[in-house]
């Protein structure tokens, strides 16, 4: 997926962590503390997260912040 905009291609990385825990993008959101339409936004690559969100993202998904950038 190199021809993807980053922020595409780590909203892609996203919704595959988030699929693979069995929670939907509500609960998710939910248990980020962020906003359902916000996290749809990153999943799409709509949103720019700040590091913050970033590191919020990865321990929510009990992941290095490393591994959200694998395969770009």
């Amino acid at each position: 997926m190199p021809s993807l905009p980053i922020r595409q291609h780590f909203g892609l990385r996203i919704r595959e962590l988030r699929l693979a825990t069995g929670m939907t993008q509500e609960a998710f959101a939910d248990h980020c503390g962020f906003a359902r339409t916000y996290m749809s936004r990153i999943e799409t690559g709509g949103a720019n997260p700040s590091l913050d969100a970033i590191k919020v993202l990865a321990d929510a998904l009990n992941v290095s912040l490393s591994s959200l950038f694998e395969d770009f």
